[in-house]
């Protein structure tokens, strides 16, 4: 019985030794033969200890996932959360344009959210996005920032000055204010062969010096592109007073495009149209967004009108005209107008 015992023990041994052996054998054939292996290993070790991942870049990562680096990005503060009349916030009508537009719901994937507080970082969290809680330096930029007050022009600035930074880790960016409808794919519209560095918005198709809005714009990441946003921000020293808009437009107008050797292209309004000029073509339009708007209620009322006219086109194919944007005309007229939030 003993001797049965100790030759099952035996044999037990040798098929343990065998079975060790063949793993050590698969694993090293393994990293001979499959050069990627070891390289994969190596890749991964070299990410963990010599390029340490800060919360932006882990956001970055995320978003641009699966979509060349590229990133959509949005600043949303607790103003836009924010229950206005209707019960609608700015940001929930924003992701819902994403929503009912046409080939835009996937665009969500790429969206990081930036929160320059916690109210609006909270909301992203929940709402499942991508988000990256900015630090102020102690700045208060919670409120609604009324167009060209001193905070607003602040707020501007901090958000170019993160924008540089996204240039400057090698991701390109869609920035999109969030009064801008998304009804199609931008990225059917925009030039994909590299010929634009910049890719601007406008107020209107007009003739000579074009008006830009930084409302909506596509940036490649490249050594001009960044050496221009370093300028632009740099700016703000010697310009007091000035939104960051009108900066970028005077170095436009001055030729300091032309000097880093950038090339730019502007946005029609009949595909990026906004309040300041309508698209005329429902058929084309891909963002619609609400500037010459002086304040949050009156923009959130308004584009609430696009979608339903964008809802009524896509059930009937019918082209016609969008609703008048009467609460944004009145906003101009709203001298005593105190934000809430």
């Amino acid at each position: 019985m003993s001797l049965c015992t100790h030759s099952s023990g035996n044999i037990v041994l040798a098929v343990a030794l065998l079975f060790a052996g063949a793993i050590y054998i698969f694993f090293s054939s393994r990293s001979v033969s499959d050069p990627t292996f070891v390289f994969q290993n190596n890749v991964d070790t070299l990410r963990r200890t010599e390029y340490p991942v800060d919360d932006l870049e882990a956001a970055l990562d995320s978003a641009a996932t699966g979509n060349n680096r590229t990133v959509i990005i949005a600043m949303v503060n607790k103003a836009y959360v924010a229950e206005v009349g209707g019960g609608r916030t700015m940001f929930d009508l924003f992701l819902e344009s994403f929503w009912e537009g046409e080939g835009t719901v996937l665009l969500l994937n790429h969206l990081m959210v930036v929160a320059p507080d916690q109210t609006a970082y909270d909301r992203c969290r929940f709402k499942r996005l991508h988000c990256y809680k900015m630090d102020t330096d102690g700045v208060d930029l919670e409120g609604e920032k009324v167009f060209m007050s001193k905070d607003f022009i602040e707020m501007m600035w901090r958000r170019t000055r993160l924008l540089l930074d996204v240039l400057s880790r090698g991701y390109n960016l869609i920035f999109t204010d969030t009064d801008v409808m998304w009804l199609r794919s931008p990225f059917l519209r925009l030039s994909n062969n590299e010929s634009f560095d910049m890719q601007i918005s406008v107020d209107s198709n007009s003739v000579g010096k074009p008006f830009i809005n930084t409302g909506f714009y596509h940036v490649r990441s490249n050594n001009k592109t960044i050496s221009l946003f370093q300028k632009w921000y740099d700016m703000r020293l010697d310009s007091p007073g000035m939104k960051e808009q009108d900066v970028l437009k005077k170095l436009l107008d001055t030729g300091f495009f032309e000097e880093l050797g950038v090339t730019v292209g502007f946005l029609n309004t009949t595909e990026f149209s906004g309040f300041c000029q309508d698209s005329s073509d429902m058929g084309v339009v891909t963002t619609v967004h609400a500037n010459c708007c002086r304040h949050i209620p009156a923009k959130v009322s308004d584009l609430t009108l696009v979608l339903s006219d964008w809802k009524r086109y896509k059930a009937s194919r019918v082209n016609s005209k969008w609703s008048p944007h009467d609460e944004c005309l009145r906003s101009w007229h709203d001298a005593h107008y105190i934000p809430k939030f």
